[in-house]
């Protein structure tokens, strides 16, 4: 299913780590932080000069966001607001 989110949203793909302590105990979900990086997968219209692509590794800012599933896997719809910076290699 193709999705463009209108606006100014970018639709994102959180990227999802294994925690362990340092004695190497695996953290349940209920556990862990919540993430705040994310793989842009598609962006809507953007405007004041910001520049987003597809494939870009973004920081967004914590609780925000919309999750929605599609196809089976698990997305986030953010805010241009919400949107902290490009991660550069």
């Amino acid at each position: 299913m193709k999705f463009k989110p209108l606006g100014e949203r970018a639709l994102v793909q959180i990227f999802e780590r294994e925690e362990k302590t340092v004695s190497g105990i695996v953290l349940p979900d209920t556990a862990k932080e919540k993430p705040q990086t994310a793989k842009v997968v598609e962006v809507g219209e953007f405007e004041d000069g910001i520049t987003l692509n597809q494939g870009d590794t973004i920081v967004f800012a914590k609780y925000s966001g919309t999750e929605i599933s599609l196809d089976g896997e698990d997305y986030m719809i953010l805010d241009a607001d919400d949107i902290l910076g490009v991660v550069q290699d």
